[in-house]
């Protein structure tokens, strides 16, 4: 039976050329700053980036903790979206560890906030106020579709910031499908962020890892607030040859990711009980529907694990699904198939 895996661009495999990197690599102690292959990949990500460094940390949670911890003292406030990954999705770090105060602002379909919702979120100077210290976005945005913030949009909200001495740092998981999405260089998207953090574990397809890109003051800081949150890793060359060969050989590929989404949205949207507009679609994220009262969302979702196809829901009736570099276009029209069959009535449990 085919198995087609649609849960997250995280169940991607590292490929052949990953793993004999990953076997060749020249290691040393990270913590002491001497492994030279993650002193690599932090060049090679800084300069993508048009950062001046960039820091290796064992995952995106990480990342967004370490760089909000780096930018805010205990008591100051960050303006995050209502549907951000940093707020519904990292366990509350930013309050748990950090004891920072965070505003969120209501997010738009496409991921952005609106820049009148943002500004009114600054605090003014007063003693019973938190201090608004940092703004964070998300690109793409993972709940709003996979939508794709602009280089417009960030830039509009960097001024702002500035206007107000507030920083930003953008929550960039899936920040390289932002820029193959729009046909922009990913510094663009970036280049007015006083921080970013980008995922290699997703569709750039290495198997672990993620890195922070900012100043270099800004660096020397995470890296102190990564050893204290446990993150200081010894030969982590392992992790960051891999995370070399995703950054030079998968980042133009993402874009058979976009075709292959918008393959799939395409081939279910008009079938019985789906509920999804094709033209939602920006990058490798489906969200849809189901309005069906005869199937249940566990009985929907076994059906369709009995054919090999896995994705999870978010919501009562809602899914999602996710292409990545381990789904082919025969995959996608395997997956139509095997919606088309559950959605007729003889099928339906």
């Amino acid at each position: 039976m085919r198995a087609v895996d649609l849960r997250s661009d995280t169940t991607t495999l590292p490929t052949d050329e990953m793993r004999q990197a990953i076997a060749g690599a020249e290691l040393g102690d990270d913590v002491f700053q001497g492994d030279p292959t993650v002193n690599r990949l932090q060049d090679l990500a800084a300069q993508r980036m048009g950062k001046e460094a960039a820091l290796l940390v064992p995952s995106g949670t990480m990342a967004n903790l370490a760089s909000i911890l780096t930018h805010c003292g205990r008591g100051a406030e960050v303006i995050l979206g209502n549907r951000a990954h940093t707020y519904k999705y990292e366990k509350g770090g930013i309050s748990a560890y950090g004891g920072i105060h965070s505003t969120q602002i209501l997010n738009q379909d496409d991921g952005t906030m609106r820049l009148e919702d943002i500004k009114a979120a600054i605090r003014g100077k007063d003693d019973h106020f938190p201090v608004t210290s940092l703004i964070c976005l998300e690109n793409t945005h993972n709940v709003c579709g996979g939508a794709p913030l602009s280089v417009a949009y960030t830039k509009e909200v960097a001024n702002l910031a500035r206007a107000h001495n507030i920083k930003l740092h953008i929550d960039g998981a899936r920040i390289f499908n932002a820029a193959v999405a729009q046909g922009v260089e990913v510094q663009e998207l970036v280049e007015d962020a006083d921080s970013v953090s980008f995922c290699m574990s997703k569709g750039l397809g290495a198997p672990v890892g993620s890195v922070i890109c900012g100043s270099k003051d800004f660096i020397d800081q995470a890296r102190g607030i990564r050893k204290g949150l446990g993150g200081g890793m010894r030969q982590a060359g392992i992790i960051a040859a891999a995370g070399i060969v995703a950054l030079e050989t998968m980042v133009d590929r993402l874009q058979e990711d976009h075709t292959n989404a918008q393959l799939l949205a395409e081939g279910i949207a008009d079938l019985p009980d789906i509920i999804l507009d094709p033209k939602s679609i920006k990058t490798n994220i489906i969200y849809f529907d189901l309005d069906n009262s005869a199937m249940e969302s566990a009985d929907f979702l076994t059906v369709l694990a009995a054919k090999g196809i896995q994705f999870f829901d978010t919501g009562p009736r809602r899914f999602r699904m996710v292409t990545h570099n381990d789904i082919s276009a025969e995959d996608v029209l395997y997956t139509i198939e095997s919606f088309k069959s559950t959605l007729t009535t003889d099928s339906a449990p």
